[in-house]
């Protein structure tokens, strides 16, 4: 088994065989039958013409286990759902119970492991291609001690290619609609790779064959799992499409299956982090309502508002009195995670967010290309580190950054930082101490943010009105 790659296996789609009917009809649908017992339940080559047998031999017992991991009514027969399954995209490795790792659970001996795409297919920019990877990568990366860096010559740990039919592995692609992608477990050489089938569709999308979907799948081989009979689990063996990929998570038996050869990721001793029964199961989060929580960064998006923490955000609409909790990577793969600031520039429909001495820009699910850039490309002395809290005034046209006990202006129509700045924070802002953690505009005030505790501030009146906690957002 250490010898074979995990294949995925993609079967035609079209409609189902008849069961009865012509014997060409009933042939041709045996014939898939026969291959499909074969190569995933271990069914004998010499076990033929079971399409006659009535009794309860080894193909009616291979059907059977089939119908039991695959969580079907067992019954033995090729009814329609039975035959349906068979049709649907898969996995092309035989199947086990549970989640499992491979024989032997061979596993990375280290936790930070390289990878390199070789080359790219046509179907997608370059740019798209190493969102998706990247994205794949990170959801194991959420749940793990694992960390990833991408290399741009010489051997990584993962190597990651496109090819078409024969391409030096011993295990050729087919053309189109069938095998998608294998993958080989951890260990040496070709081991630890992922292939992927250049004569697919592959999108960024719902349509067509996902790449993200199919990457995220394939690495979790990568890195040493095997498949499971869960059918919400990201490694069962039957691939399926989500509808909307921005809510994709894995689920506890993929967790679970991965935390069983690395462990759980490591907490920080500086944001310890507990359990929430608002996250998704298998995710991990400060408490929603917990009276110590403060934040990162928060900015408004298009109406909503989100705030940042270590690698997740709340996203809250004003109109609703719940916030949906996500991670920053299910959204913008490319995003570090701790962020400093983040603010809205309205006029240009771009957030930007700040961390140590680089910044990024988003508009809505996209992070804008050309970034990275350096925060003194906006105009700050070389003292400057990092930005604690940002907030752009859409009426005035101007960006306020706030570091330690001073802050900037920036102008947005010149696009260049006022001079006379920077000033002290108390001299505009009477009552806000430094140093502030986040700040953002809703219903003409500012909120300031400083750990649990969150300032309401009227900059027309230059004052202080409400004193809040930081979750009072969140309907605590």
């Amino acid at each position: 088994m250490k010898s074979l790659p995990v294949l995925l296996l993609c079967v035609a789609a079209c409609s189902a065989y008849p069961l009865d009917g012509a014997e060409k009809g009933k042939d041709t649908s045996m014939d898939l039958v026969q291959k499909y017992l074969e190569n995933y339940y271990n069914l004998p080559k010499d076990a033929r013409q079971f399409v006659r047998r009535r009794d309860s031999g080894p193909v009616v017992k291979k059907i059977q286990e089939m119908q039991k991991f695959l969580g079907l009514e067992v019954t033995g027969k090729l009814d329609s759902a039975t035959m349906g399954m068979m049709h649907k995209p898969r996995c092309g490795v035989p199947d086990v119970g549970g989640f499992s790792t491979f024989p032997g659970m061979p596993k990375w001996k280290k936790t930070h492991l390289t990878y390199r795409i070789v080359n790219y297919t046509p179907d997608l920019p370059r740019d798209a291609v190493d969102s998706a990877i990247e994205k794949a990568l990170k959801i194991w990366e959420e749940v793990t001690p694992l960390t990833f860096s991408k290399i741009h010559e010489g051997e990584a740990d993962i190597m990651i290619s496109f090819a078409v039919r024969e391409h030096g592995d011993f295990s050729p692609f087919d053309g189109p609609g069938q095998v998608l992608a294998h993958a080989y477990p951890p260990g040496q050489g070709i081991y630890g790779d992922a292939h992927f089938d250049d004569d697919e569709q592959w999108t960024k999308d719902s349509a067509g064959t996902n790449l993200f979907l199919v990457a995220a799948h394939e690495l979790g081989h990568s890195l040493g799992l095997f498949h499971s009979t869960n059918t919400e689990a990201l490694m069962y063996p039957l691939y399926k499409s989500f509808t909307d990929l921005a809510q994709f998570r894995l689920a506890q038996d993929d967790v679970d299956g991965i935390q069983s050869l690395y462990g759980p990721p490591p907490a920080s001793p500086d944001n310890p982090i507990v359990p929430t029964e608002s996250v998704p199961s298998g995710s991990e989060t400060p408490a929603t309502c917990d009276p110590t929580l403060s934040f990162d960064a928060v900015s408004t998006l298009r109406g909503e508002v989100l705030f940042f923490k270590n690698r997740h955000f709340w996203r809250k609409s004003l109109r609703t009195p719940e916030p949906e909790f996500h991670l920053i990577s299910s959204f913008w793969p490319s995003l570090p995670s701790n962020l400093d600031a983040a603010c809205e520039v309205t006029s240009r429909d771009t957030v930007f967010l700040f961390k140590g001495n680089q910044f990024w820009a988003i508009r809505g699910n996209e992070v804008l290309a050309g970034y990275p850039r350096g925060i003194h490309t906006l105009g700050f002395s070389p003292t400057v580190k990092k930005i604690d809290a940002a907030i752009s005034d859409k009426e005035k046209k101007k960006t306020y950054f706030f570091v330690e006990d001073k802050y900037w202006r920036f102008d947005e129509k010149r696009q260049a930082m006022e001079p006379g700045f920077p000033k002290k924070i108390a001299e505009d802002f009477p009552g806000v101490e430094p140093k502030v953690d986040a700040v953002f505009e809703a219903f003409g005030f500012f909120y300031f943010f400083r750990g649990s505790s969150q300032l309401e501030f009227d900059p027309n009146a230059k004052k202080v009105t409400h004193t809040l906690k930081s979750n009072s957002w969140f309907n605590c």
